[in-house]
Formats: structure tokens, sequence, C-alpha cells
């Protein structure tokens, strides 16, 4: 029986399985995709949750280290550096090598090494951002700076946020690793980059320009990294807005996972849809 171009495809249950693992959308055209190759996967709310292991991502960490198949984990948080964050995830026994994390510091430096190599920057943020820059040849200097680059950090200094103020207004370029206006914490909701970024703006009338998710330079700058293709590789994310949204922009397959921010009934709402939507990473196991 033919089905209307666009239509929603429910892959059948096998009887294994329970219906909440196993109710999986399909998106329009999801069949004429090439087979994934190459994999790229958020880390909160996808792999770790308030602290946490999601159940089975260990296991799927492990598969996909085995078939040798390239892969990223990507974070928006510019805090940590590659080796924190590989420690991080150890204690947590998901064993993910420095080379496989990508976050939006290291997407903010390759951007600024590409676009005016050998740079200075004045740097509002931590030993993620500030390592990343160092690696690719900036120099970190509050003296005419070609760039204020704005990242999250755990003390936002309002002597800093003048000082990048002041030197926006004097001519300084406005960069900020991403746009989330919020981070998540055990006490509940931090400010973060992206609302320090929204006061700067207000400030001096200069909109910044975003690196991290939802841009799609951050995807693409990860299939850089892994040397791969967008018609070949998959997206993991538990968010719509950013996850979902910035693989779509880049021509992935796009899989929703609902163990972090966004529910089936969510994505629902949105204009765009996922390629698929799963439980968690559990149920990609055997797919790699």
């Amino acid at each position: 029986m033919g089905h209307l171009p666009g239509a929603v495809l429910r892959a059948p249950v096998p009887p294994a399985l329970s219906p909440a693992t196993s109710d999986i959308l399909w998106g329009p055209h999801m069949h004429d995709r090439k087979p994934v190759q190459s994999w790229l996967t958020d880390m909160d709310g996808v792999l770790v949750h308030e602290g946490q292991p999601v159940p089975g991502a260990p296991e799927f960490v492990k598969k996909l280290r085995a078939s040798g198949k390239p892969f990223l984990v990507l974070t928006n948080n510019s805090i940590y550096t590659p080796r924190d964050l590989r420690a991080r995830l150890a204690r947590m026994g998901l064993d993910v090598p420095e080379e496989a994390i990508w976050s939006s510091a290291l997407a903010t430096a390759q951007f600024l090494a590409d676009q005016r190599p050998g740079g200075t920057a004045y740097v509002i943020g931590e030993a993620g951002l500030t390592t990343a820059l160092h690696a690719v040849g900036y120099v970190l200097s509050d003296f005419a700076p070609d760039y204020v680059v704005l990242g999250e950090t755990r003390t936002y200094s309002f002597e800093a946020i003048t000082k990048a103020i002041r030197l926006i207004n004097d001519g300084a370029r406005f960069i900020c690793t991403n746009p989330d206006a919020t981070g998540p914490s055990v006490e509940g909701a931090l400010p973060a980059a992206g609302s320090v970024a929204a006061m700067i703006s207000k400030a001096t009338g200069v909109e910044p320009y975003f690196v991290g998710k939802p841009n799609p330079m951050m995807m693409r700058s990860a299939l850089n990294t892994i040397d791969a293709h967008s018609e070949s590789t998959a997206m993991i994310g538990d968010r719509m807005d950013t996850d979902i949204l910035c693989g779509l922009e880049a021509g992935l397959e796009t899989i929703l996972v609902l163990t972090g921010i966004s529910s089936r009934a969510e994505a629902e709402r949105y204009p765009y849809r996922p390629s698929r939507i799963v439980g968690s990473v559990a149920d990609l196991i055997d797919e790699v």
C-alpha cells in the first residue's frame, strides 16, 4: 500500500519490546538516506542526566568505539577542556577519548582561527575556552583586541562584563560560544552565556555571532574534524531547539531521545521534525 509524501510511518513493534521502547517515529524520506557511517551525539540529556549515566549509554559508547566508526560527543558547554570532560565522563562509566569530544569552545577557536589567524581576543570564560584559543595561536589581551569572546563561566564578573562592553563600543567584534540562556544545576537554573550576551547586547547595541548549537557551523566543524559526510551521519540529541534544529540544517539524520529536555508532545509542536524519535540511546546500540 502506498503512502502519502511526508506521511509518518510507524515502525512495526517487535513482540519482545515494550511499546515505550519500540514506539519509533520515522520522518519523511527516512529510508532514502545512506546507512549511518558516522555518529554525532549530544552529551547532557543523551549520555548523562543530572550527573548520572543514562541507562544504556555506557554500552552505546562501548559499541561505538568497537565499531571503528567515527564519532564525536558534542556539548555547548565551553567551561571544560576535552581532558576535563573525558575525566568527568569516565567517573560515570563512559569511556570517551579526548579526541572524540567537540565543544563550543573548540568550534569557536576553530572559527576564529579560520576568520582571522593569529588574532587577539578578550575572553570571558574558563579553561575550556582559553585553552582552545591558545591552541590555535590566539593571544588573549584587553588592549584593542580583534574580538570579545564570551563563554560560560562559574562566576560572571561585573568588572569583566563592563570591560567587554567598552571594548565592543571601541570596535571589537562580539563572539559568543553558545546561545543557551540558562544551564542546569542541582539547585535549579543558572544564567548561561546567552543571558549575559543579551545584557552586553543591550548595553552596546551589538548582537554577538553565536558559534555553538543551533548554528549548523557547529555540526559542520564537527563533521570536518572526523572527516565525515552529512548524508551518512546521524545526530542524536535531546533538544528540538538546538540539537535537532542544528542537525537538520546541516543535512544530517536527526534522532531525538526522550531522556532529556524535549518530550514527544513538545516535539510535535515544532514546525520541523526529527528523522525519528527513540526512547534513549539504548535503542540505538544494535544500529552501530
